[in-house]
This record gives structure tokens, sequence and C-alpha cells, in this order.
């Protein structure tokens, strides 16, 4: 067993930090429904979604310069692009996710709240696919949540530390979210004109 990093959610961070961009199939589950797009990031917060089901073929594209998201729908409007802001809830996921807080660094950065309020504790090591993780859940204290997130159960690739599944509970203990982060790449010189219209 890798020898688990004194604070598993900092080491998270370090490892995001290092990281230019990526990409990586993210498969999300909540309330009986699922999502599955391709995903990719490039810092200082460029982020191009492929939607995959549902919505198949849908791209979804956001600059941090103009603070805008354009989507390109499906079917019969392919050729029209659509401006909206991350906060309009046509762009927003399911859960109320907006495109420019979607990354891994700010769901690292959520944990590390919760961590700050509460507590974090290291379950051991378990298989994400093929990959070798630590597992972590990190919980908030006493009446202290992100939104409804209360807990989370955090899957670090042993290698990056980087998270490959993420489960989310409310306070009650209920799973609201489970996110599968599969084929994870990261560094991988994406151009810039994967994140154009």
């Amino acid at each position: 067993m890798t020898t688990p990093p004194a604070n598993p959610v900092e080491a998270a961070l370090e490892g995001f930090r290092n990281v230019t961009d990526y990409r990586v199939t993210i498969r999300s589950s909540h309330d009986g429904s699922s999502e599955v797009l391709r995903y990719f990031y490039k810092k200082p917060g460029f982020v191009r979604m492929e939607f995959i089901r549902p919505h198949n073929g849908a791209v979804l594209l956001y600059d941090p310069a103009s603070k805008m998201v354009r989507l390109k729908p499906l079917g019969f409007f392919k050729s029209l692009t659509l401006t909206f802001s991350p906060d309009n809830s046509l762009v927003k996921s399911a859960q109320g996710h907006s495109v420019d807080e979607s990354d891994i660094g700010n769901l690292l950065e959520g944990a590390k709240s919760l961590q700050e309020h509460g507590r974090t504790t290291v379950l051991g090591e378990e298989k994400v696919g093929e990959r070798m993780t630590l597992a972590v859940a990190v919980e908030g204290g006493k009446n202290f949540a992100l939104g409804r997130t209360h807990r989370f159960r955090l899957n670090l690739d042993e290698a990056s530390w980087l998270p490959l599944k993420v489960k989310a509970y409310d306070e009650a203990g209920n799973v609201i979210e489970v996110v599968h982060m599969d084929d994870l790449e990261t560094n991988v010189h994406l151009d810039d004109s994967l994140f154009r219209p």
C-alpha cells in the first residue's frame, strides 16, 4: 500500500496545482437519473463539455475571459450557438452546478472547506477501474454543509491524488450524487481551438 499523505485533501489540491489541463469521461447519477459526458479543462478555466447522455451531440463551452457559456445544441440546430451566463438555469447541471465551477479544483476546494469545518477519515485502499485509489471521507461539522452536501467520499488516484470517484451525501446520510471520472488524463496539451465555438 502507498503511504497515505498526512492530509489527502491538500495532496489532491497540490496534484491539481500541477495540472495545466485534463480530459475525462464523467458519469454521474442522482435522483434516479444519469448523465455521461466528455469533459475538457484548461487553465485558467476553459471548459468544454461534449454530452453523450442525455442530449447526445450537444457541446457546451466556457471562456473565463468573457465569463460566458456558449451552447451548441443538437439536431436541426447544429449551426446555432447560444450564449448564456454561467448562472443561467438552462446551462446548470441537474444538481445546480455551474460550468465555471465544474472542474476538479473547485470540487477539491469544497472538500477542503468541509474538512476545515469538520473531519477527515482515511478509509483505506480501493480499486476504481484499473487504478488503485485511497478512499477518504471528508465530513463537515454539525450544521455545516456546502449547499446540500455535508460529506464527500473521495477515491483519490494513488499516482496523482486526483479524484476518480466522488460520492456526495446530505446531513441525513443520503447519497445526493455519485460521480465516476473515467480515463482521466492530465497535462495532455489541449489546443486552444477546442474551447472555441
